[in-house]
């Protein structure tokens, strides 16, 4: 396994001192990625929100919106290709439309404290919104953002990731700065599971989209961590290699094995939990942190991921492995 070819198809330039936060691949449009950035990493300043596509000669700017403080994360709807939601540091979460020049069709703004995750349901027979707050709540909403259906709490720590469950409808996963992640029931409003996955803060956390008992974490102890659902004494796979922080491990959508992780050291990191050596490729080709990741869903082992470049630009850079 190694990169059969790395280009960047373009950067995007943006304003001053923006820092690209989350990528995320359009489940309708495969040359279509959605992304979020924040100005001085989100401490003051504004933030934006991009659309672009990729095209034969690089990256092309679809659409792009300004938000008074700086935003976090960025999810597609799975039921409407023109239609997307973001987290502000504002507390807010906005529905935005490809189709609108100028304003989100929705702001709801019920969190008391930056908006660090949020996740649209891909499973069949509901359509839900999940974002994860640094005031330590989770909140499940209607599609159109109307009121929150549901606040579940449990956390003792700022929830950095909240991640709907491919298999199972009402089902997310979250992780927080406490060193848990943890699994919950919609429905029933309640935590079903509790797992002490890290030391230290975790960043991130993934759902294996082959196995519904499979959960990945990412963590500021720089291991990834790989868990079975049904056995949460120890982490089935510990992933050792990056040298800072994790912030985002992704699943990939065509392999059952293969995941990918970035991280504060600059670096992605490609791995096969079905090896002795998980380590599979080590891409060093950024000079800042690297903070989004995402495969594409249309194209197998196609990853795109985000980082802020010195030159004030964000790159997208576009990876085909094998």
């Amino acid at each position: 396994f190694r990169s059969s070819f790395l280009k960047c198809l373009g950067k995007q330039q943006m304003d001053p001192a923006r820092h690209g936060y989350a990528v995320e691949v359009s489940p309708f449009i495969p040359n279509r990625v959605a992304c979020a950035a924040s100005q001085y990493y989100g401490i003051a300043g504004c933030g934006t929100l991009l659309v672009l596509d990729e095209t034969e000669t690089g990256v092309a700017l679809v659409r792009s919106w300004e938000w008074s403080d700086g935003l976090f994360d960025v999810a597609w709807s799975e039921a409407n290709e023109h239609v997307l939601v973001a987290g502000g540091g504002d507390g807010s979460l906005q529905l935005w439309d490809t189709n609108n020049h100028s304003a989100p069709l929705r702001v709801a703004k019920e969190h008391t404290q930056e908006v660090y995750a949020v996740d649209w349901s891909q499973t069949r027979g509901e359509n839900l919104i999940v974002s994860g707050s640094w005031d330590q709540t989770a909140k499940v909403w209607d599609p159109a953002l109307s009121r929150s259906l549901t606040t579940l709490r449990g956390h003792e720590g700022v929830i950095y990731s909240t991640i709907w469950s491919p298999h199972i409808p009402g089902c997310f996963a979250s992780a927080s700065g406490d060193g848990t992640l943890r699994v919950w029931d919609v429905k029933s409003a309640v935590c079903r599971l509790a797992i002490p996955a890290h030391k230290a803060e975790i960043l991130s956390c993934d759902w294996c989209k082959y196995d519904q008992n499979i959960v990945v974490t990412g963590s500021v102890d720089c291991t990834v961590c790989v868990w079975d659902l049904r056995n949460i004494r120890q982490p089935v796979n510990q992933m050792l290699g990056h040298a800072y922080a994790i912030r985002r491990v992704k699943f990939s959508p065509f392999s059952k094995t293969v995941l990918a992780s970035c991280s504060y050291d600059f670096t992605v990191r490609f791995w096969d939990l079905s090896r002795n050596q998980p380590l599979l490729d080590t891409v060093e080709h950024h000079s800042e942190f690297v903070c989004g990741l995402d495969f594409n869903l249309h194209i197998p082992n196609q990853v795109i991921h985000k980082n802020r470049c010195s030159d004030n630009t964000v790159g997208f850079f576009f990876y085909a492995t094998s």
